[in-house]
């Protein structure tokens, strides 16, 4: 065991570890306003892209017949920053655009319309790519375009449901298929997109995409853990579903579904392959978590270091058996979501830490947790090692939580909540919806080239050297940053009524005060890890850890 432990020093301190980015890596949370501690909709994204940098689109004019470019590529960091990658084609330009913050998938706008993404799987005879197919419309640039031109989640289902219809759905995370949690101030909706194969042709008239929408309501909560959630389908009830007109036909003409058998048509079922775990478990963490009472939900927790490789005591789940949403046990709060956010399954059967694999003898003789063990391990730890991979909720990348109220004016009633690198332990910062300008610190990332001047690569510094000694060194990362996240949410009261005051006066006053104040936040978190880095270097140098 103490050989092992030495192996891991040394390959940890010799190679700093970067966090791949899995197309199937993102988690949706999303809160209904009756069923948040606040009366605030909550929508929400973990996971997201490699293009991390997020920068403000300020709204503007065109001329009637202008046009706008189709992108493919925003999810690519190595382009310029206001750069969106390659042109794939042209849809009509809109008198007037929105401002909003754009990202490799983009989140708000200056109206709090707020869209969460989360990759599902689909059908092989469903899938479709760039070399086979004529569709150019990828998920990420329907966010933009729904970002740049709607006020409400309603105005963004029937825009985005319209631009997939007449220019094809293109998956952009491998052959997958797309969800998208889009919210207002009042309500919260999940939108689910498929493909429709390499044969549609964008002259035939026929639907270049299969999506449906469906309203979660105001007192329950839902999750997306890359997995389709809308089960039965009432397309009359336009209140709370929308469809495609193909919603139903496809399934139909591929044999998914007889109507003559009488079944009720499952949506869930008809376009998605078999469910996998990485689906399943945070399906059941999410529930058992904030909805215990709910139904007798399985026991997964940790009784020993074996119970995570004891077949015979899992349990696999039906996706019948999670309800699309649920009225919560107690009403959630935006720093729910974010605990939630930051989950390594703790004290489960998917728990990486709890393992036998990190077992080493204590000074009593007892075996205990290595200081090495980490909720993270690598590929190389995890071969080395032998510890069986699960998909956590925190996840590197980037990602949110969009905080949306109805009571107060828009630029101060939208809060961005937004983190990057690792949730688990980076720091939230508050970005309002009246916000004009992004810290260089945000706007900055090159995955190629360490920088200073990085929020990124700071962060991601701080979480590399964990590495070197995780148990302790993680305290000393919560010591710092649970302190500075607090003060964000404990001056969010007194900043918002200063900027109240200031928007009653002039908006414009407002904007600039939100501005500065976020940018404040932002250079507060790097200048927190700055200091942590070099602190973490000198507490667990391999000076001091016996090689």
């Amino acid at each position: 065991m103490k050989q092992k432990s030495n192996i891991l020093i040394g390959i940890f301190f010799l190679s700093f570890v970067l966090f791949s980015i899995n197309a199937i890596s993102c988690t949706d949370i999303i809160v209904g306003k009756k069923a948040s501690k606040d009366g605030s909709v909550i929508t929400s994204h973990t996971g997201a892209a490699p293009e991390c940098r997020v920068h403000v689109v300020h709204g503007k004019t065109f001329k009637k017949g202008e046009m706008a470019a189709v992108y493919y590529g925003l999810q690519d960091v190595e382009k310029p920053l206001y750069e969106y990658g390659e042109i794939l084609g042209y849809i009509p330009q809109v008198e007037k655009t929105y401002t909003y913050f754009h990202s490799g998938y983009s989140h708000m706008n200056e109206f709090q319309l707020a869209i969460g993404e989360s990759t599902m799987s689909q059908k092989k005879e469903l899938e479709v790519s760039r070399e086979n197919g004529k569709q150019i419309m990828t998920i990420e640039q329907v966010q933009a375009f729904a970002l740049q031109r709607c006020k409400t989640a309603r105005e963004a289902i029937n825009l985005i449901g319209y631009l997939v219809d007449k220019y094809g759905f293109l998956p952009s995370c491998g052959p997958n298929s797309e969800a998208l949690c889009i919210a207002d101030p009042n309500e919260v909706w999940v939108f689910e997109v498929f493909s429709v194969g390499p044969d549609w042709e964008p002259e035939s008239g026929k639907p270049g995409a299969i999506w449906a929408a469906q309203r979660v309501p105001d007192d329950h909560i839902a999750i997306v853990p890359n997995w389709s959630i809308i089960k039965e389908i009432n397309p009359k009830d336009t209140n709370n579903f929308f469809v495609s007109k193909n919603y139903l036909q496809v399934a139909i003409d591929h044999g998914w579904y007889d109507p003559s058998e009488g079944k009720p048509f499952i949506w869930q079922e008809a376009y998605s392959p078999v469910a996998r775990e990485w689906a399943i478990s945070r399906f059941w963490l999410f529930f058992s978590t904030f909805a215990p009472s709910y139904k007798d939900w399985p026991d997964k927790s940790c009784k020993n270091p074996y119970s995570g490789n004891r077949p015979y005591v899992q349990y696999i789940e039906p996706l019948s058996y999670f309800p699309f949403s649920v009225k919560p046990d107690e009403k959630l709060s935006v720093q729910d979501v974010i605990a939630f956010q930051r989950s390594t399954f703790e004290g489960t059967i998917y728990d990486m830490t709890s393992g036998k694999e990190w077992l080493v003898p204590g000074k009593d003789g007892k075996f205990e947790k290595s200081p090495l063990t980490t909720p993270f391990p690598t590929k190389a730890m995890r071969e080395l090692l032998d510890i069986t991979y699960r998909r956590n909720v925190s996840r590197g990348g980037y990602g949110m939580v969009a905080q949306l109220r109805s009571w107060l004016p828009d630029p101060i009633g939208g809060v961005y909540w937004f983190y990057v690198d690792n949730q688990y332990t980076s720091t939230y910062v508050p970005i309002y919806a009246g916000v004009q300008k992004i810290s260089d610190y945000y706007k900055t990332y090159d995955p190629k080239h360490f920088d200073e001047n990085s929020a990124r690569w700071n962060i991601d510094f701080v979480d590399n050297l964990l590495y070197l000694y995780w148990q302790e060194a993680v305290k000393e990362l919560w010591a710092v940053r649970d302190p500075l996240e607090k003060s964000f949410f404990e001056q969010q009261k007194a900043v918002e009524e200063e900027a109240l005051i200031l928007y009653k006066k002039k908006h414009e006053k407002a904007d600039k005060y939100l501005t500065e104040y976020s940018k404040k936040c932002m250079e507060e978190t790097v200048k927190m890890y700055k200091e942590l880095r070099n602190k973490l270097i000198t507490d667990y140098t391999n000076n001091k850890l016996g090689l």
